[in-house]
């Protein structure tokens, strides 16, 4: 069965969500729709359009879908003015920031002490969204042979483009789109683009959620480092992307 891939680089004003469409076929993979929304249109409502007769989709997420347990065990029964006796990291940091840190050197935003949180918020509302358009659940997916129509992973662009030899820092910004330039050029190596791809050199947000694609791509092919604690994992989530 074909797989749909629905790259998001998620961001709490709807004019910054970057999105892209990939299809797995017998070939490989495919990308056929790169864009954002337009002024006043909800996201949920264009990712639910392009996957209206899609059978089997998963949504490749750049935010963090999860908090760190610690924070939540001390926050639990935590009053104002009572000391926090856990380390900063082991509050404000998941496993899966500090497993992503170690092997790429590079470290993701504390979702638990930093602006990111208000990016992850906005994601959990879009799958939300998403899943009251379309009337189902959207799990998040541990295995490529998730069950269900619809499921999501967390992706990091920056971990794909590392662990793909590509540039993963320094191709953000209106002044960086020779390095766009080039990540656009080794994503053509790696995917075919049925689309106008001119946007991917003007744009940051959209040329995230093209390797957002790619990144849902090597978890269907079963090439992402999986959590050694599945438990910690459902609870914290976890950034998935391939070996180095």
């Amino acid at each position: 069965m074909t797989t749909c891939i629905i790259g998001i680089d998620c961001a709490t004003d709807p004019k910054r969500v970057g999105l892209a469409r990939g299809r797995v076929t017998a070939d490989g993979l495919v990308v056929d729709r790169l864009g954002k929304v337009a002024k006043g249109e909800p996201v949920a409502d264009r990712v639910v359009d392009w996957i209206a007769d899609e059978p089997r989709v998963l949504l490749a997420m750049d935010a963090p879908l999860g908090w760190p347990a610690a924070l939540g065990d001390a926050l639990a029964v935590h009053n104002a003015g009572d000391f926090l006796p856990a380390e900063p990291n082991l509050l404000f940091r998941r496993e899966t920031d500090r497993f992503t840190h170690r092997q790429i050197g590079k470290l993701p935003l504390d979702v638990g002490a930093d602006r990111i949180a208000r990016t992850a918020h906005a994601a959990l509302t879009l799958l939300h969204e998403i899943s009251e358009r379309r009337q189902c659940a959207v799990p998040l997916a541990w295995a490529p042979e998730f069950p269900g129509p619809l499921a999501a992973i967390e992706v990091y662009p920056a971990a794909v483009l590392k662990t793909s030899g590509m540039v993963f820092q320094g191709y953000k910004g209106a002044s960086q789109t020779a390095q766009r330039v080039g990540i656009a050029a080794l994503l053509r190596r790696r995917m075919t683009f049925a689309t106008d791809t001119v946007i991917l050199l003007s744009d940051d947000d959209v040329l995230d959620a093209a390797v957002c694609v790619l990144a849902g791509y090597h978890f269907l092919q079963g090439l992402c480092i999986p959590p050694t604690d599945s438990d910690l994992a459902r609870r914290e989530g976890w950034i998935w992307f391939r070996g180095g």
